[in-house]
């Protein structure tokens, strides 16, 4: 989130007010006595990183008889010899503060809260990276002998990436620190999208090779042939990938940058290092040559150019309710639910099933008037959804004035501005009753003060939920306006870059759009980023497809052009999308993180949507769109011939 959102700034008022931070993890400790609990508070406070605990001394008098305490209060931290904390973990400690509450509370005990979702993705992100690229980097190895006559070559192109995935990991020192989701995802992305630079070198290289003896005079012509492409490719990835670093989103931006980087010093790679390495290994590609492992894709073009109109008629009939449908998706703004069958996921839901629901809120309102505090308080509580509050006039007294008391008994009710009024809320962190609950609690707080100020973890996700519409627009457009200007430059035509964005942007709202259909909340950043992402990262196999057309075009009648760049490129673009569908539904089945895994699926899938109309789609609008494209594209010189 920006600093400027309500939530952050209010956040930054209390720090400045304040010495006990808001509370971001609860602990629950089964078959304890008060005495006990106590013990256990004690414990826990005692933990370096723990700069907060509240308990039920914090909220009534344990002193006097719990039968006259407020039944309610009790029951949000003590209930069936079932004791539970609300703690701070200070920001940095989460992974080992939590290893120690464990060790603390065993096997029975359970702990959960945004600062234990912090503790285990961190924890997650390096051995899920591994688990991820141990599955995808042998399917790679598979997909590229496939696609390839020497058993070397693929070991020529993860290497040429490879560097350049390692530099651009390494280089992330200079920006200080990433996000998890950024070092799970960015180095497999960045190799799988940029894998097609190599393979559009090496095999523009192998064909030059069988024509040209000289090694070196072969690589010279096979740059200068594949240039144009890669340049292209390059061009439109980085500058979508650039359109993230203009988000609020600190995932969004924090993944845009370290995919920028990673697109040019993949490029520089390919065009440097990539030949100047082969040139000195050639030998080995010759020495390992092997016969084609499956039949090449001739006399595709026939049959695919048979689903032209079908083609052409299914997309056009499903684009506005694709459109419309991915953009009424529900989405889910934070971390969404751990799994069940995890400790965290089984401990979310053991302290919901004995104290129910709970999201702290807290409340800043000017202070020096008691009785209007009260009058607030009074309200707040008839609220169905909060459970309790904490606050000078229901734990000390209104009674007695704070003047007359320690300030080590005030302190964290009162700066000298300010009364804090924390609220314990029955409700999720987010959704309708959560989000419904903050409206309703800045409506009453301003009818008493103008000065109002409202934070905790569901208020940071009701202002992303406020805010991202900006954000969404702003990438997207960015996304589109960038990619089309590439597009502009490289054919030098206007309706082509047309053509090849309706196409891919087609794809990106059916993927977008399942979600919808099949009743399944989505991850909002991993919306926001694929819909940049998949654009960005398939819209190269467009190039690929219309660049060759083009040429065919200026030698051969236009669907005569049309089934021979099929029947040719069918099958790059189809190794291309299988790596970036690879590495989609890898990250997607085992990631255990939702934004990781959101982010993989919808990329496997959108790959293959990519490729599907690409394929069957792309060729259609081509030729309906020829005579067209002939009008409007410079020095085309498209075959006239009968």
């Amino acid at each position: 989130m920006s600093d400027d959102s309500p939530s952050m700034e209010a956040t930054d008022l209390m720090e400045e007010e304040f010495d006990e931070p808001i509370t971001n993890a609860r602990v629950m400790v089964r078959d304890v006595s008060i005495t006990e609990a106590l013990s256990y508070k004690e414990k826990l406070e005692a933990i370096d990183g723990v700069s907060n605990v509240m308990w039920l001394d914090d909220a009534i008098d344990i002193k006097t008889p719990l039968e006259v305490a407020n039944e309610d209060t009790i029951e949000s931290y003590y209930q069936d010899d079932f004791a539970l904390y609300s703690i701070h973990v200070q920001e940095g400690d989460e992974v080992e503060v939590t290893e120690e509450i464990y060790d603390l509370i065993g096997e029975d005990g359970a702990l959960a809260g945004d600062a234990v979702d912090t503790a285990n993705s961190q924890k997650m992100t390096g051995s899920e990276t591994i688990n991820a690229a141990a599955l995808l980097i042998p399917i790679i190895i598979i997909i590229l002998i496939i696609s390839t006559h020497s058993w070397m070559e693929p070991v020529f192109f993860l290497t040429a990436i490879g560097v350049s995935v390692i530099i651009n990991m390494g280089t992330n020192i200079f920006i200080g620190e990433i996000s998890f989701v950024t070092q799970s995802v960015a180095p497999i992305l960045q190799l799988a999208v940029s894998l097609d630079y190599a393979i559009f070198l090496l095999h523009s290289f192998s064909s030059y090779r069988k024509e040209i003896a000289d090694p070196k005079e072969a690589m010279h012509k096979a740059m200068k042939q594949s240039f144009p492409a890669i340049t292209a490719s390059a061009s439109t990835t980085f500058f979508g990938f650039m359109a993230l670093t203009f988000m609020d989103f600190g995932i969004g931006a924090d993944l845009g940058v370290n995919l920028v980087k990673g697109i040019l010093f993949s490029y520089i790679s390919v065009v440097i290092f990539l030949p100047a390495l082969t040139l000195m290994f050639y030998k080995w590609i010759d020495k390992t040559q092997h016969r084609p492992i499956v039949p090449d894709f001739k006399r595709v073009g026939r049959r695919v150019m048979k689903f032209r109109v079908p083609s052409l008629i299914l997309v056009i009939l499903f684009i506005v309710p694709a459109f419309l449908a991915q953009s009424e998706t529900s989405f889910i703004y934070g971390m969404g639910e751990a799994p069940d069958n995890t400790r965290l996921g089984m401990d979310e839901a053991a302290i919901e099933d004995e104290f129910g629901q709970n999201t702290p809120m807290v409340l800043l309102v000017p202070n020096g008037d008691v009785a209007k505090e009260e009058e607030l308080i009074q309200e707040l509580e008839s609220l169905p959804n909060v459970s309790s509050t904490v606050s000078y006039v229901n734990t000390v007294s209104s009674g007695i004035p704070s003047d007359y008391l320690d300030e080590s008994m005030t302190e964290q009710f009162y700066s000298d501005d300010y009364a804090r009024i924390t609220l314990h809320t029955k409700t999720d962190n987010e959704g309708d009753r959560a989000f419904s609950l903050i409206e309703d609690v800045e409506d009453i707080a301003e009818s008493y003060y103008d000065d109002v100020h409202l934070l905790g973890e569901s208020v940071t996700l009701y202002d992303i939920k406020h805010t991202v519409e900006a954000d969404n627009t702003v990438v997207n457009l960015l996304t589109v306006i960038t990619i089309a200007i590439v597009l502009l430059i490289t054919f030098k035509s206007i309706t082509i870059p047309i053509v090849l964005l309706l196409t891919i942007q087609s794809a990106v709202w059916f993927n977008l759009s399942v979600p919808y259909f099949t009743d399944t909340p989505l991850v909002y950043v991993g919306y926001l980023i694929i819909s940049t992402v998949q654009l960005a990262a398939t819209v190269d196999y467009g190039i690929l497809f219309t660049e060759y057309y083009t040429k065919v075009r200026q030698r051969m009648p236009a669907l005569k052009a049309i089934k021979k760049t099929i029947d040719d490129k069918t099958f790059a673009i189809f190794i291309s999308a299988s790596i970036l569908s690879s590495v989609g539904f890898i990250l997607g089945w085992t990631s255990t993180n939702p934004i990781v895994s959101s982010i993989g699926m919808l990329l496997g899938r959108g790959a293959l949507l990519a490729f599907i109309l690409v394929v069957f789609f792309l060729p259609a609008m081509l030729l309906v769109s020829d005579k067209i494209i002939e009008k409007t594209t410079l020095n085309t010189k498209f075959y006239k011939g009968e």
